[in-house]
């Protein structure tokens, strides 16, 4: 019989039933509630009882040494035989003892009380208990690092650590990161660093940029209509560069906005992308010329063998299939890949160590650091090594190793500096591959231990093609929220995570598939009648099947307070700073100013101040009516004014 104590909300992890408080039992060593009938041995007493986990330490978790539990459960049991301490007391040393000093905590928490509240625990992992890194959340609305869920996974463990509610094999299979998440925590210790919401630093702004509203975008002609964009004509290119430039894409060329492209920058579609230099070929995925090297690639499922592992990438070559006459979407190897053309300029940039750009488009499904929508830009990567092997559907394929080298983070982390030098990855086919090659030399773009940044080491290539000056138009960004509803774009309410880790309001997750049935009758045929089938329920966002989460949606709880405290912030600093105004606006007032009161017969007699200053030239007259000024001009020949309180205008 499974053993396994009450939740955090005094539910029963066996039965799902909350127990009665007489039928709770609390184990004296770490205090954690047990429903007495669904113990697997009944307690021969309930004085001093001590629960399954800490009577037995030698069965600890696969994570702890034995000898490390027993300690820990002997420390813990000294606390509470110890007679000098009071209750409150042993719960302190306690805590401290298993999640570590108060005192730690605070000293965290101290710099970041004008930031989102996540700090304090409500964003930490159901694993590893710390901060969420790359986090992934489950249908039942809890959040795990990357790391941990398939950590997890690979032991066998398809439940919810925190609730034991069933993981889907799919999401088991390929977890989605949370981005929102993500990019949350990322703000919020950028505020930390800052000294808050208010402070003074250079923190990077990540913008989503649309040109739908720009006169030039791309468009498809009369003669060249298909579905899709394969015959579209290019738009307005915004960037200065040349097509063959290699390396990020700075503020000095980008005269619409002056700022460069930025990692994290998306895009509608492969056009939109070409539209700011991330990558000129909005078919092709690799951007490059074999006599002078690679510029680009973008990672769109293209080929099976691709592998991404977020900082580094398994990349497959192009080619090696029969795309002729009416095949121009055969997926099918049919032939071996060879170091030529597009091929041979990614083994030029591997060989110089030229900085590539990566763009990652939503069509990749097996990657869990995909976009949820559109193309991104995720930074320079540096190609280490490249060779031949035979891929999954029996032909050569080249394979390039990319690795991360870039001075911004990744989108998917919520880091606040960029990437430093990292070990190579182990590669288990490197062993048998063909064809290998390795930079002998110095790379042209390395990491500068002084200046702590990549730049260029080596020049950079000179661009043999001419590059095409585009006009200063401003365009329009728009930045998303944090935490945005997929569907009424407005700030998450009851927010819900789908297994494609995309985020909704509940009302409009429900209301976008009210009067839907979950079960759909089938007609009888020939006398008998049909089994019933399930309706298919795509996602808003994606085209997902998520019928079986809809039947049971969870709130995301810990996501759901992160908002609240925001929320919470957002007004008491407009109170705050409405509060300084009128303060302001109270002190301004001088000692000569004469004050009068006069009764407002349009406001059942509330006293309204009148201040006159005999130092305006012409004289004023100034009324403050619910904390405003009114000025109302006098001619300038009138001796004792008198103004009539009804010709006075008090709306």
């Amino acid at each position: 019989m499974a053993q396994f104590p009450c939740d955090s909300n005094g539910v029963c992890m066996v039965c799902k039933q909350k127990p009665l408080e007489t039928e709770t039992l609390h184990c004296i060593t770490c205090v954690t509630p047990w429903h007495f009938t669904c113990l697997p041995l009944a307690p021969t007493t309930i004085v001093d009882w001590e629960c399954p986990d800490c009577s037995q330490p030698n069965l600890a978790a696969d994570s702890l040494a034995p000898s490390i539990a027993g300690d820990l459960v002997s420390s813990i049991r000294a606390i509470e035989n110890d007679p000098s301490l009071t209750d409150e007391e042993k719960a302190k040393k306690r805590q401290e003892l298993v999640g570590g000093s108060s005192t730690e905590s605070e000293t965290i928490n101290r710099g970041c009380n004008d930031s989102i509240d996540i700090f304090d625990g409500s964003l930490n992992c159901s694993v590893c208990v710390q901060l969420l890194e790359r986090p992934v959340t489950t249908p039942c609305g809890h959040n795990f690092c990357l790391k941990c869920f398939e950590k997890c996974i690979r032991q066998g463990k398809n439940t919810c650590s925190n609730c034991r509610t069933p993981i889907p094999a799919k999401m088991a299979s390929n977890p989605r990161i949370n981005s929102q998440l993500a990019i949350a925590i990322r703000n919020a210790k950028l505020a930390r660093s800052e000294g808050g919401v208010g402070g003074s630093g250079g923190s990077k702004v990540y913008h989503t940029v649309h040109n739908d509203e720009l006169p030039d975008t791309a468009y498809t002609t009369e003669r060249a209509k298909k579905t899709g964009k394969a015959n579209a004509c290019s738009g307005k290119i915004f960037v200065t560069i040349a097509k063959d430039h290699f390396g990020p894409i700075v503020a000095e060329n980008d005269p619409t906005r002056n700022r460069g492209v930025l990692v994290g920058d998306s895009w509608e579609d492969r056009m939109e992308c070409r539209q700011w230099g991330a990558h000129l070929p909005h078919v092709a995925g690799i951007a490059g010329q074999s006599n002078h090297g690679a510029q680009s690639v973008a990672l769109s499922g293209g080929y099976v063998d691709d592998e991404d592992h977020g900082e580094w990438f398994l990349y497959t070559g192009s080619g090696g299939r029969d795309l002729s006459g009416n095949k121009r979407t055969n997926k099918d190897q049919s032939f071996d890949q060879k170091f030529e053309s597009y091929n041979e300029a990614l083994r030029v940039s591997c060989r110089k160590g030229y900085p590539v750009r990566v763009v990652r488009s939503h069509k990749e499904k097996r990657s869990s650091y995909a976009p949820e929508k559109g193309v991104r830009y995720d930074g320079v990567y540096r190609i280490e090594k490249c060779w031949r092997k035979i891929g999954i559907q029996g032909h050569k394929v080249c394979r390039y190793l990319f690795v991360r080298c870039d001075n911004e983070p990744a989108p998917w982390t919520s880091d606040l500096s960029g990437d430093r030098p990292r070990s190579l990855p182990i590669i288990e086919e490197f062993k048998g591959a063909i064809d290998i090659t390795e930079r002998k030399g110095d790379p042209s773009w390395d990491f500068d231990e002084k200046k702590g940044c990549w730049l260029w080491k080596k020049a950079p290539p000179l661009s043999k093609k001419t590059s095409k000056r585009v006009s200063s138009k401003k365009s329009k960004d728009t930045l998303l929220k944090d935490f945005g509803c997929n569907i009424c774009h407005k700030v998450l309410s009851s927010p819900l995570t789908t297994p494609c880790a995309h985020n909704f309001c509940k009302a409009c997750l429900e209301d976008a598939f009210s009067g839907q049935s979950y079960i759909r009758q089938r007609a009888s045929q020939s006398g008998r009648s049909l089994r019933t089938r399930k309706n298919i329920m795509k996602c808003p966002t994606c085209s997902a099947d998520i019928a079986d989460y809809l039947q049971n949606p969870q709130v995301n709880r810990e996501m759901m307070g992160v908002i609240e405290s925001l929320q919470r912030q957002t007004e008491q600093q407009m109170e705050e700073s409405s509060e300084e105004l009128s303060a302001k606006s109270d002190e301004n007032l001088t000692p000569d100013e004469e004050m009068e009161e006069v009764s407002n017969p349009c406001d059942s007699g509330e006293k309204v101040l009148m201040e006159i200053n005999n130092d305006l030239d012409p004289p004023k007259k100034e009324r403050k009516v619910a904390g405003g000024k009114v000025v109302v001009n006098l001619e300038e020949h009138i001796d004792d004014a008198v103004v009539e309180s009804e010709s006075m205008d008090f709306d």
